[in-house]
């Protein structure tokens, strides 16, 4: 079965960190760009980092520049989100997916991509 399992969510107060993890399963991440998403309730889904297959380019939102690192992983078929400084507006349900369009400027869902169930990362005191 092919799949994307994203995991590592939690609660965290406010400057605390957090790794998420998206592991694939039934494929292999190698040959995939692949980026992390978020939805906080009401709001509507934005991009918070992507890297491509090979690792050269990496995209990140405005909002988590220099607080988060993507990396990833090719022998555990494993891409990270190392979140640090959270703040409160981090708040949100965190996917990752692998149909996505990237450059160094930006980061897109492509029409296809599919979506899990995500982690929940809630930031509060």
């Amino acid at each position: 079965q092919v799949q994307l399992v994203e995991s590592g969510g939690g609660l965290v107060q406010p400057g605390g960190s957090l790794r998420l993890s998206c592991a694939a399963s039934g494929f292999s991440l190698r040959y995939s760009n692949v980026g992390w998403f978020r939805q906080a309730p009401g709001k509507e889904r934005e991009g918070v980092s992507c890297i491509t297959n090979t690792g050269a380019i990496t995209y990140y939102g405005d909002s988590v520049k220099g607080r988060f690192t993507i990396s990833r992983d090719n022998g555990r078929n494993t891409v990270y989100l190392q979140m640090n400084s959270l703040r409160d507006e981090d708040t949100a349900v965190y996917f990752c997916t692998v149909d996505v369009v990237i450059t160094a400027r930006s980061c897109g869902p492509t029409a296809r991509a599919s979506w899990g169930q995500g982690t929940q990362v809630t930031v509060s005191s």
